[in-house]
């Protein structure tokens, strides 16, 4: 379950299912995203085709992206079966 933003946009887009803050054309993938990261019970649950999951390097807790569109990532840490400042990044 999706417990906390760091992205006011992401926030609102979450929801309100709108948000000026962001590009409207990125909306359907960032949502479709946020769907699946509110039902994931482990971080490795969004490790689905097309989403890029990883890990990031030299973070304490650990942070894990996955790709929206083209630099676009959703971050987020995991923890006890719940998503974390979730936020809205280019991260090259």
């Amino acid at each position: 379950m999706i417990k906390s933003f760091k992205h006011k946009g992401l926030s609102d887009l979450w929801s309100a299912s709108r948000t000026s803050r962001i590009d409207t054309r990125l909306h359907r993938r960032i949502l479709l995203r946020l769907d699946v990261l509110d039902a994931a019970t482990l971080a490795e649950d969004m490790n689905h085709p097309g989403y890029d999951f990883h890990a990031l390097r030299g973070f304490d807790p650990t942070r894990y992206t996955v790709h929206v569109n083209g630099p676009w990532c959703i971050t987020f840490e995991f923890e006890d079966g719940n998503a974390l400042r979730v936020d809205f990044e280019q991260y090259h």
